[in-house]
């Protein structure tokens, strides 16, 4: 008699790998036939995990699945579930890494920005889903010099995060809505982009930014000090107004929390 933990293993093999015998065997024995075989009964089982989790992906990245068409977009998936399987019981957390494969699928080669515009709807994705968080109050940083300032970090909203592509992700998106303009153009030389994507109200949505703007705030959420931050944006531009920006930046409620205002907590 197998252990429940090899009967287990089989089973999700059988659903969401490639069957093979061995596999299918481990099963067999352990499934009442009631007038269908075993291999019957788990073909259904494994046909509507697939189409569950096809449909989860479909949701997560229609304008995706638009752009290739949902028959090469299901192929693809058929792929990806094979590859990376779902790790944990929430739905709304797998696909995560479906833009990433996207750039590795070898039928995916000729369409250079498709991993990009996945990207961008997983973005979108999880800035829907993402936890709420209170805004960091302005009051906790009036009271710190300059100096105290530039050595801060910052931490975002969970539901923000920050794209760079070079390609018009955002009109190829925005083109590939069902509700857009069936004669709109798209020029893939027209240049890229640099998004922030967030939650504004129940809705996701994302803006350009200017490189100089989008290096600051990138920088600060990948964890840089203030003074960096600032120094990758006056990089990206000498006439950067880095007193305006910070000025928007505070009042954007995009901040939650800081380094400074936990030093300040603390006296």
């Amino acid at each position: 008699m197998p252990a429940l933990r090899e009967l287990q293993t089989a089973f999700r093999q059988c659903l969401l790998g490639d069957v093979d015998g061995a596999a299918s065997a481990a099963l067999d024995a352990w499934i009442a036939a009631d007038g269908l075989a075993a291999n019957a009964r788990i073909a259904i089982y494994r046909h509507h995990v697939r189409d569950t989790l096809t449909v989860v992906l479909q949701s997560a990245y229609p304008v995706t699945s638009r752009l290739v068409h949902e028959r090469f977009f299901a192929y693809a998936v058929d792929h990806y579930i094979r590859e990376s399987p779902p790790a944990g019981p929430c739905l709304a957390e797998y696909g995560a890494s479906f833009p990433a494969f996207l750039e590795h699928f070898p039928p995916c080669r000729e369409l250079a920005y498709l991993p990009d515009v996945a990207w961008l709807e997983w973005a979108l994705h999880t800035a829907i889903h993402a936890a709420d968080a209170v805004p960091l109050p302005l009051s906790a940083l009036r009271q710190l010099s300059v100096d105290a300032m530039m050595q801060a970090t910052f931490r975002f909203h969970p539901a923000m995060t920050f794209l760079e592509s070079p390609w018009p992700i955002d009109r190829i998106w925005r083109v590939n809505q069902l509700d857009a303009d069936p004669a709109a153009t798209i020029d893939l030389a027209s240049g890229g982009v640099c998004l922030e994507i967030l939650r504004e109200g129940e809705e996701a949505a994302f803006h350009r930014l200017a490189p100089a703007e989008y290096a600051l705030r990138h920088a600060l959420a990948e964890g840089a000090r203030l003074e960096a931050a600032a120094a990758a944006a006056l990089d990206q531009d000498p006439s950067f107004d880095l007193a305006a920006a910070l000025r928007a930046l505070l009042a954007s409620d995009v901040l939650v929390a800081s380094s400074a205002q936990c030093r300040d907590d603390r006296r």
